[in-house]
């Protein structure tokens, strides 16, 4: 079966920095790592993605990198990260907005730009799809595609949106989906 086959499958979209990877908390709010040498694997996600992958998910990372537009960090550096998730976790491909909200583009969450993207590339059923982040951004973007929302809550100083479920590991996300 190829990508683009007549049947349509189910996806789980993972925002990186916060739920695949560790963040940085400064002043509250989330930070991604500023290289590769910085970058650690949350628990449970190499376990979650594979049990996920087993139960016919497809698995994809949609990640705002606005650091990019703001010339904080190269884009080599946010490719250098995303190469080493790709090699090192099951995922099937990694969709990334670098731009800033000033650019007004329709991939930065919480626009669904990434997440319809990926599901016209890969025949992507989105009403049996989830979204799993912990931003605001990352909900609000899950309800603007049509997929269900999951909230790994930290308590960060921001905004709030309601998701259809909230957890505080990625373990509680999965148990979660397995259950729907």
């Amino acid at each position: 079966m190829g990508i683009n086959s007549e049947v349509k499958t189910k996806a789980v979209f993972l925002d990186r920095d916060g739920v695949v990877n560790q963040v940085v908390i400064l002043e509250g709010k989330p930070f991604p790592p500023d290289n590769l040498k910085e970058l650690v694997i949350l628990p449970g996600v190499i376990t979650g993605i594979k049990i996920l992958k087993k139960n016919g998910f497809r698995v994809f990372i949609i990640t705002n990198q606005p650091d990019v537009a703001r010339g904080k960090t190269p884009i080599s550096i946010v490719e250098e990260i995303n190469s080493f998730l790709t090699s090192t976790l099951d995922i099937d491909e990694i969709f990334c907005c670098f731009h800033d909200s000033n650019d007004n583009c329709s991939c930065r969450k919480p626009k669904p730009g990434m997440i319809l993207d990926a599901a016209t590339k890969w025949n992507i059923d989105l009403h049996s799809s989830y979204m799993i982040g912990d931003r605001w951004r990352d909900i609000d973007c899950a309800k603007a595609a049509g997929v269900s929302s999951i909230l790994l809550k930290y308590d960060y100083d921001e905004k709030v949106s309601i998701p259809d479920f909230e957890g505080t590991n990625f373990e509680d996300a999965i148990n979660y989906i397995l259950t729907k």
